[in-house]
């Protein structure tokens, strides 16, 4: 199926996607920040650049849009136009997330993921729970969470 828009017309609208400072993280990081947690954004000498990192806790939170991830939710569907692109592109953004967390485990960090499907959608969780789930895990001494929608 081809394109309905013209490439330049594409090329404003993907421009306008953001990778840092998206909604959902920036709820996330008011909510913590309001529990009196601190930490440190999109640190580019960790693997991956990880959303947020707590040092105290020797931790990091992704949070991950669930079509940009190719995530199992109700939330990421496949594009019906330049359908082997797409699929090669999360397909990729996969791959890097797999190392990613490896990488992160492998230097001795713990490695938490929310995902866009746990703040909105029909699966939502409340932002309550959310943020009780994310302040449990960076006291405890589990090496992994993850938080997605129901």
């Amino acid at each position: 199926m081809p394109d309905i828009v013209s490439p330049e017309q594409r090329s404003r609208m993907m421009s306008g996607i953001r990778g840092k400072d998206t909604k959902p993280e920036m709820v996330l990081r008011r909510g913590l920040h309001a529990l009196g947690f601190r930490f440190r954004l999109h640190d580019r000498k960790l693997p991956g650049t990880p959303d947020l990192v707590f040092p105290k806790y020797h931790a990091v939170i992704l949070v991950h849009g669930c079509f940009w991830h190719g995530h199992d939710c109700h939330l990421f569907r496949l594009p019906g136009s330049r359908t082997e692109f797409w699929r090669t592109k999360i397909d990729r953004n996969r791959a890097v997330d797999v190392r990613t967390e490896l990488a992160l485990h492998d230097a001795g960090w713990r490695v938490g993921t929310v995902w866009e499907c746990a703040m909105r959608g029909k699966g939502r969780l409340s932002m309550e729970n959310i943020l009780e789930a994310c302040s449990a895990w960076l006291k405890s001494d589990a090496s992994e969470l993850e938080i997605r929608g129901q």
